[in-house]
């Protein structure tokens, strides 16, 4: 049980290298090719068949990793905290949170039933087909915020050069929401999905839902680090983590919430839900490689604390456990943001750079331990 999407991976693997291997002989050893093309094109076909008859929706993919094989990331990381402690700063934010929504709640009639304003923003969604006018409008907004408060240097060429491509109802299993860097891809109804997950899909995607997570995947995130990742000290990308990667598009979370970006307590509400997202996901997938928890109470935590579609949580908890990502991955969010918004209040707030100094050599110094970047920014100042 829940070894399904492992064995097709798996399959997919062998298949790639018995594809490799038949293609670096055939056509030049003549007897290979003689003897071995109908039996390989008959092994494919078997191949084939095999990996469609095997489930491709289990939860889990892998087993808990323990505590000491986290201390042991974690020193690699270069993040001075325990399991535990990063599983004490969750539940602080997520109570930050939580009183955050209550009082978004109450300005909307609802009073403290913050589920029940939550239920209401997620009834404000787009119909089918209009998703991708309203990505384009909160990306173009995004940058004309940055800009006016002159927070980023930002390329025209950065600007201009983004896309965006639609999530399969295959993918939208493992990733309900977005996913995004030069490409941000969408999820929405396709018609080939059955009528709760078309409603889930376009519930858990609304416009105020999607304030936070348009910007954190393009503009200034994810698509504007790859952006200048590709043109300042690439070589760096040796020293790649998600406390980098997923800190940085959190911070902007963070940093916007802060600067009023959210302007009525619908958006507030939607980036609210974002953020206790991130809040959980350090106590879920800590807890899961603790062994304290199992998939289906992660899926319950989601579903109870952050207020997710059903779907949306199995699909965020397969996405976390399906052995896709690192085990400290779902925890450098909100991790990786609160140690780059602690930098900036140390350089920023503490007078020794500008916002755009602050934010510009961030990412001209490309990825790396956030400790290391606080080095490097030391030596600009």
């Amino acid at each position: 049980e829940g070894l399904g999407q492992l064995a097709v991976d798996l399959v997919a693997e062998l298949r790639e290298a018995i594809r490799r291997w038949f293609d670096y002989y055939t056509g030049y050893d003549p007897l290979f090719t003689w003897w071995l093309r109908e039996p390989y094109s008959e092994l494919e076909k078997a191949l084939v068949v095999f990996e469609e008859g095997l489930p491709k929706d289990e939860a889990v993919a892998i087993d808990p990793i323990g505590r000491d094989a986290l201390l042991t990331d974690l020193s690699f990381e270069m993040v001075p905290y325990s399991p535990e402690e990063m599983i004490a700063m969750g539940e602080s934010e997520y109570a930050w949170c939580l009183a955050e929504m209550k009082e978004a709640s109450a300005e909307l009639g609802f009073g403290d039933d913050w589920k029940a304003a939550l239920e209401h923003v997620k009834t404000l969604h787009l119909p089918p087909g209009a998703q991708t006018k309203m990505v384009r409008e909160l990306a173009l907004e995004a940058v004309e915020f940055l800009e006016s408060r002159d927070l980023l240097t930002i390329p025209e060429l950065a600007k201009e050069t983004w896309r965006m491509e639609m999530m399969s109802p295959e993918r939208q299993l493992v990733s309900p929401f977005f996913l995004g860097g030069e490409t941000i891809i969408v999820s929405y109804p396709t018609d080939e999905m059955s009528h709760a997950r078309k409603l889930m899909s376009m519930r858990g995607n609304n416009p105020h839902f999607s304030r936070a997570t348009v910007q954190h995947e393009l503009i200034p995130g994810h698509h504007m680090q790859f952006f200048m990742m590709e043109r300042y000290r690439p070589y760096r990308t040796l020293f790649d983590t998600p406390f980098w990667i997923e800190g940085w598009a959190l911070y902007w979370e963070m940093l916007l919430w802060d600067l009023g970006f959210p302007r009525i307590p619908e958006e507030r509400i939607g980036m609210l839900f974002w953020r206790m997202h991130r809040c959980v996901r350090v106590t879920f997938s800590l807890g899961f490689h603790l062994g304290e928890l199992t998939p289906p109470e992660c899926v319950e935590m989601l579903v109870e604390r952050v207020g997710h579609e059903r779907a949306n949580a199995e699909g965020e908890v397969r996405r976390s456990f399906n052995g896709t990502y690192p085990p400290l991955y779902q925890a450098a969010y909100l991790i990786g943001g609160l140690q780059f918004r602690a930098l900036r209040q140390e350089l920023v707030e503490g007078g020794i750079m500008t916002e755009k100094e602050f934010h510009d050599g961030i990412l001209q110094e490309n990825e790396m331990p956030v400790a290391m970047v606080r080095l490097a920014l030391m030596a600009r100042a």
